[in-house]
């Protein structure tokens, strides 16, 4: 589970990683939607792009001790993120989870087992 550790609130109850070159070139890509509830965590990554997907997604870019650096707000399809150089990983979220949520810029995030 992915929980805003700031604000209270939980961003995501499923989160999966891309953590290989694989994992991360493919990405969402190939998808109809993200789930609500679902998460895709990318290490590393300064920059995602939806070239090629078929729905709008939110991203949070984080530093290495998962506090919130920079955010976008449903990124439309056949886009580009800037490059965010502070940022260690991006978590991709369904289109409009950040601005539900609360989450800003200095919130820290964090992985739990939701228990």
């Amino acid at each position: 589970m992915l929980v805003n550790l700031t604000r209270g609130r939980v961003l995501a109850r499923h989160v999966r990683y891309a953590n290989t070159f694989r994992t991360r070139l493919v990405g969402l890509l190939g998808r109809r939607a993200l789930p609500p509830g679902e998460a895709l965590v990318i290490v590393p990554c300064r920059s995602v792009h939806t070239f090629f997907m078929r729905f709008a997604i939110d991203v949070a870019f984080l530093d290495r001790e998962w506090r919130v650096v920079h955010l976008v707000h449903n990124l439309c399809p056949f886009r580009l993120t800037p490059v965010v150089t502070r940022a260690h990983c991006a978590v991709e979220l369904q289109a409009h989870r950040l601005r539900e949520t609360g989450c800003r810029v200095g919130d820290v995030l964090e992985l739990t087992d939701g228990v």
